[in-house]
């Protein structure tokens, strides 16, 4: 066993405490994350995969020229493309016939020096120029020659040159640990390898998007699914690697903006069989919501031209008029009849205004969508299913469309940036070693004996036919309420409590065979009425003497009001709540039950399963039985796209028992719009450690901590700021300084495993359409470099290709073994309380995310409320002070009431 792993701070303990600046002299003290303690783990049996990494062969002696790019008046990106291209074909000579790299803002790279360190030229392209000064603007009433041409100015100044031996030698096994990453230098060959498929498609965020990769399919809505790739250059153990993968993403459909409201708003779906129909002022905003900011351009003349939708006409189309050159007002549906013979059919609808400040005004039939542009408005629920239809593929297909990438005529490969700058980008996946890791033994009940259990299926799922929970509780008190339902659904409800009893008893848990109350039939209105709701609930909680255990909720469907249930059940009632759907009571499967029993048992406090030889005697290097160890996990969730005041959540969760670790208590905050740093950490941590002190009588000796949702780019914010306040938390108790380890952990990233067999009929190497099996770790060739982190795949993909989670321990005052650590993840995986097999996501992120979700929820409704006693301003110049959630109540508060 390697007794002496790397400090957390690679030897050097001094923290830049906030408020103290780092000195230059510093930075050797400064936060470094935690270093890789040994060559890789050993344990397991070796597996060959293959990874959608490609090597990148780079000349560390080829000189970068960084240039800095002007361009006046500011173009779109777009624009940006057509004016570097100009700019490259018709001035060669001064920029020293290279083949410049341009980001699409400010920075050109090239592999050449330009004639000058500053350069200044003028481009003209032929773009339609707007003359806001003309009847309603870009509706100019003399028909324009065809396309005018309008004059960028382009200044180009020497910004710095750098080589790639810095990298070699950060890459390289030999280099100094304390090298930073030269981003500099990755960051331009990482432009260089986007140039190609930016010129040929639409970029969003780190992918690119094309129509002609075929496969779009509408997904209803006014949105339809486009094919496309992600691609990434990232450091690795085998050098610097692209990281390449398919991916899909939502966009606006190309169809006249009727067609397209038709679709997207239900109010409006027959809207062309009723032209004269008007729109209340409700729907208005609603159009409104679901037009802002969409570019489309007009049908009805020979230019095409495109324009931003900036909101609607107070009036109706009828009813407007504009000033023409002479300051006379003209009517706007006879200007359309008198210039274009055009009459204009939906006269009650209002007009798009196209300008901020300027009457600019388009009638919406004559506009359409233009191609390309993000969906950004949050997904349906059936959106969100199709579009994850069309992503699902398995291994096999998946590998082709990636190998299909890598050759075609749009991928990372197919301009000529790569040779210019003497890169070779490898057309094959990076071929290695993983490791599959054994299932840990299980413990379950059975009748008040202990019963063990290997999860030996190829799933590693186990099954409860014969077997009780580990801990079952008893439900003495207990109601149900239902909201709708057909006569007919509401008839199978005294069926269901008598199954669902008789399952709970088949696993250990009794559930009482009569509700303390009769079972409460709502309608599905009770649910849309926030007071309505709290006092039937109040009512009923009453009723049981103000000692309710669990409350059951059937609905007829999902139902917004499902928010205000569980807030009002948690926060102002005090009671656990588990809501499920009259269609699936129709056919009471054994499965269905054994579910709701298993969450509903989970949430009264008992737990599904245990490790059967405790964490301690599987680590007995570190863990002790006597030396309570704590887990916490911690998520914050943000509000979808088009949100841009409602605060975000932030959760964690913390073990309470030990050495068993599988019960969580948890604290939910909101806090500042989008802020990914979790604000309030150390009040929350020290309330966790608080708890973990009254249950197990003891502070405990170590804290191993899962940080889930961060980027790359926030991992050293996320470290120096998070750890300081764990150590806060852990600073209140005098003397009492327990050694951390942090991790950060990934599922939003783009590595892909894909098993690798040889197949000996045809001696040929086949990839099969298989997913990698549970408990598959890599921790060499494809991760950093230098620091400790590790892909595990700890659950069986059943759908699609499975995503290995990516663990990446920022800090480790543990000092874990590759091996330690990998198992402690993996034999966690078994212990989440949903369900009998083992979880994709370390289970305390698992239930900070959860936790962050249902803090999320707490939000939802209300703040609708407060929305809409609030005045209707459209622009908010800074997002709000978060309001803060409600309090949960006592008895609640210990529960694992969010899962």
């Amino acid at each position: 066993m390697n007794q002496s792993a790397p400090e957390g701070l690679h030897g050097r303990t001094s923290f830049p405490y906030k408020g103290r600046k780092v000195r230059s002299s510093d930075t050797k003290e400064a936060l470094v994350a935690a270093r890789r303690p040994d060559s890789g783990g050993v344990e397991g049996p070796v597996i060959t995969l293959l990874a959608n990494h490609f090597v990148v062969k780079f000349d560390p002696s080829l000189k970068i020229y960084h240039y800095n790019v002007e361009i006046s008046p500011s173009p779109s990106k777009e624009v940006a493309r057509m004016i570097k291209q100009k700019l490259v074909e018709n001035n060669s000579g001064l920029l020293s016939g290279a083949l410049p790299a341009y980001d699409g803002r400010k920075n050109i790279y090239s592999p050449v020096e330009f004639q000058n360190d500053k350069l200044e030229f003028f481009i003209s392209l032929p773009i339609p120029t707007t003359k806001l000064g003309l009847p309603f603007g870009e509706l100019n009433c003399f028909p324009q020659k065809q396309n005018q041409l309008k004059v960028f100015r382009i200044n180009i100044r020497h910004v710095s040159k750098f080589d790639g031996k810095d990298l070699r030698s950060y890459l390289s096994k030999e280099g100094d640990d304390w090298i930073p990453l030269p981003q500099d230098y990755l960051h331009a060959l990482d432009v260089v390898l986007r140039e190609g498929p930016m010129e040929k498609c639409i970029p969003v965020g780190r992918s690119f998007y094309s129509s002609s990769m075929g496969g779009t399919k509408e997904i209803g809505g006014g949105a339809i699914g486009w094919r496309g790739f992600f691609q990434s250059l990232r450091p690795t153990q085998q050098g610097l690697a692209l990281n390449v993968d398919f991916s899909i993403s939502a966009f606006h459909e190309s169809i006249g903006v009727i067609l397209y409201l038709q679709k997207r708003l239900d109010f409006l779906r027959d809207l062309s069989q009723r032209k004269t129909r008007s729109l209340s002022d409700e729907e208005r905003k609603e159009v409104e919501k679901a037009l802002r900011n969409i570019r489309v351009f007009v049908c009805h003349r020979e230019t095409v031209q495109r324009y931003r939708v900036h909101g609607l006409t107070e009036e109706a189309t009828e009813n407007l008029y504009f000033p023409d050159r002479g300051g006379k007002n003209l009517r706007l549906v006879d200007y359309f009849k008198d210039h274009y013979n055009y009459d204009i059919q939906f006269r009650n609808l209002p007009c798009l205004q196209i300008s901020r400040s300027k009457p600019c005004y388009l009638p919406m039939e004559l506009c359409m969508i233009c191609e390309g542009q993000k969906f950004l408005g949050k997904l349906s629920d059936d959106q969100t299913a199709r579009i994850l239809k069309m992503g699902c593929q398995r291994p096999k297909e998946r590998k082709a469309i990636i190998d299909g990438i890598m050759r075609g005529p749009v991928g990372p490969t197919s301009g000529n940036q790569a040779e210019e700058f003497k890169l070779q980008v490898s057309r094959e996946m990076t071929r290695l070693n993983g490791r599959i890791l054994q299932p840990p033994k299980l413990k379950l009940g059975d009748g008040g004996h202990i019963r063990d259990i290997t999860p030996s299926r190829r799933d590693r799922q186990w099954n409860l036919l014969d077997s009780h929970v580990f801990q079952g509780t008893r439900i003495e008190r207990w109601a149900l309420i239902s909201f709708g339902g057909t006569p007919d659904q509401k008839s199978n409800i005294p069926k269901f409590i008598n199954q669902l009893s008789q399952r709970c008893e088949q696993l250990g848990i009794f559930l009482n065979k009569s509700t303390i109350v009769s079972p409460q039939f709502e309608s599905t209105q009770v649910l849309s009425n926030v007071y309505l709701l709290e006092s039937k609930l109040k009512k009923i909680h009453r009723a049981a003497s103000n000692n309710l255990r669990l409350l059951i909720c059937v609905m007829e469907k999902k139902h917004k009001g499902y928010a205000d249930l569980k807030r009002i059940a948690e926060t102002s009632v005090g009671v656990v709540s588990q809501c499920c759907l009259y269609p699936n009571l129709g056919k009471l499967s054994s499965q269905f039950l054994a579910n709701l029993a298993l969450k509903i048992n989970a949430k009264v406090g008992g737990c599904t399963v245990a490790l059967y030889n405790s964490l301690p005697s599987q680590i007995p290097r570190l863990l002790r039985l006597d030396e309570p160890v704590i887990f916490m996990g911690a998520d914050v969730t943000h509000p979808h796209p088009l949100d841009d005041f409602s605060p975000s959540v932030a959760a964690v969760v913390g073990s309470m028992n030990w050495p068993a670790a599988n019960k969580y208590v948890s604290r939910m905050r909101s806090q500042t719009h989008r802020q990914e740093i979790i604000q309030d950490l150390a009040a929350m941590v020290g309330e966790l450690l608080d708890d973990f002190y009254q249950e197990v009588n003891k502070l405990p000796k170590r804290i191993i901590f899962f940080r889930d949702g961060v980027s790359e780019s926030q991992f050293y914010k996320v470290l120096k700021e998070e750890l300081q306040a764990v150590k806060e938390a852990c600073a209140r108790f005098p003397g009492y300084r327990p050694p951390i380890t942090f991790a950060v952990v990934q599922k939003r990233h783009h590595t892909r495993l894909f098993p690798f067999e040889i197949d000996p009929s045809s001696m040929q190497n086949q990839p099969f359409d298989e997913n990698i099996p549970p408990g598959t770790v890599v921790d060499t060739v494809i991760t950093h470099p230098k620091e400790f982190d590790f892909y595990l795949c700890s659950h069986w993909g059943v759908k699609g290709t499975s995503r290995p989670t990516h663990y990446h321990v920022l800090w480790d005052e543990n000092h874990f073994t590759s091996d330690e650590l990998q198992k402690l993840v993996y034999n966690l995986c078994y212990t989440f309380v949903r369900c009998t097999k083992p979880v994709s996501l370390v289970p305390p992120a698992y239930y900070a995310h959860l936790a962050a979700y249902r803090g999320r929820l707490y939000l939802e409704r209300s703040e609708s409320i407060a929305c809409m006693r609030s005045s209707p301003t459209i622009s908010r110049p800074a997002p709000p002070k978060a309001a803060p959630l409600p309090t949960l109540s006592e008895n609640i508060k210990k529960l694992m009431f969010y899962c």
